[in-house]
């Protein structure tokens, strides 16, 4: 695979900058995940893009070569619990802090992908929207945050094979929303969603 036209390595030049995605804001069941991820200048991961433009195979593949590459990188998430108690908004940021938090280097900047963050620390950061389509390391983050979330639902899904976990991860597909409706909810569902049906809207 080549490197993806126009996907940038930084925002900044000579600036140590943290790339930080999210992973399953919008599902019905499950942790959110998030991922803080610091790249080289002349970092190799081949193919690079955002995770939802790839197949299964090629994140796979991208994760062992984020791993090997990164100057530092960390995963965390925040529990179904959790998401109910701060909102699902709260909880994708506070993620994001915690993969920060874990990170073996302190980033100069932090870039995150979407419109919407906490200040974390004094570092400054800047938001973009569709980030994980232009700069590398929220590229890197998206990819890191969507395997080890969609590792975590497969193992679920051992437990409660009733929901279909390893195929949808989670999301509202009707056979999900069906098995809601036949078998009730576990306590993996978020109980401030709409079981089953949409997400509420909430805020910050």
């Amino acid at each position: 695979m080549k490197q993806v036209p126009g996907l940038l390595p930084c925002m900044y030049a000579a600036t140590v900058e943290a790339g930080c995605d999210e992973a399953g804001r919008g599902c019905l069941a499950g942790p959110v995940f998030a991922a803080a991820v610091i790249l080289p200048p002349d970092c190799r991961c081949d193919g690079l893009n955002d995770s939802k433009q790839l197949s299964e195979r090629q994140r796979e593949h991208l994760r062992i070569e984020i791993e090997r590459e990164a100057l530092a990188y960390a995963v965390a998430s925040c529990s179904p619990e959790e998401i109910d108690r701060f909102n699902i908004l709260r909880a994708s940021i506070e993620a994001m802090h915690r993969a920060l938090r874990a990170l073996s280097r302190l980033p100069q900047h932090i870039l995150v992908d979407g419109n919407r963050f906490l200040p974390y620390e004094d570092i400054p950061h800047t938001c973009v929207i569709g980030g994980d389509g232009r700069y590398m390391p929220i590229a890197a983050a998206s990819i890191l945050a969507k395997t080890y979330r969609d590792d975590y639902m497969r193992e679920l899904d051992l437990l409660f094979p009733q929901y279909g976990w390893s195929r949808n991860k989670g999301y509202p597909t009707r056979a999900h929303r069906d098995a809601i409706r036949l078998y009730g909810i576990t306590p993996h569902h978020r109980k401030s969603f709409a079981l089953p049906g949409r997400q509420l809207t909430l805020g910050l």
